[in-house]
């Protein structure tokens, strides 16, 4: 299973409003021969770590391609461009993010990236719930421990509700 993370929150010339981009970046996708087999219903977060910036529409993907993890990192980055993604600084205001969260439970932690499974997804609300929403049987490929239990550890604070179905 190919697990895609969608995230906006900033709104864009070419699509508008964030979710409107996140929508629109998948029709991308799979334009250019990915198969998006399932998607999560949308939520809104608020930023992680916490800052003044506005929340996050989030969501989940289940991908099918032919392929390889580096060659899909690359197409999500160049979508990410195509809809005014700007990298300066971690953690900042985006336009469209989109995260290889696991690519059939490879686990990588060094050499090209990817990093496989993400590296921070464990620690997200905001992709744990979506990824429990059409993936509930999943378990992270390092620590073997089931996406409920994930949730279950996480911290209060971060705020995350769902938007749809």
């Amino acid at each position: 299973m190919i697990l895609l993370g969608l995230g906006a929150n900033l709104p864009n010339a070419e699509s508008g409003l964030p979710l409107s981009t996140l929508i629109a970046a998948l029709e991308v996708l799979e334009s250019e021969g990915v198969a998006v087999v399932r998607r999560s219903p949308w939520y809104r977060s608020a930023p992680v770590p916490a800052s003044r910036q506005p929340w996050f529409v989030n969501g989940v993907a289940t991908l099918e391609t032919s392929s390889g993890p580096e060659d899909l990192l690359a197409r999500l980055h160049r979508i990410e461009d195509r809809f005014g993604r700007i990298r300066r600084i971690r953690n900042e205001p985006r336009s469209l993010d989109l995260d290889l969260l696991d690519y059939d439970g490879r686990i990588r932690s060094e050499g090209p990236a990817p990093i496989l499974p993400h590296p921070r997804l464990h620690e997200r609300a905001f992709v744990l719930l979506p990824l429990s929403d059409i993936a509930p049987d999943w378990r992270h490929p390092v620590f073997g421990t089931s996406v409920t239990d994930l949730i279950a550890g996480l911290p209060e604070a971060q705020a995350v509700e769902r938007l749809s179905p």
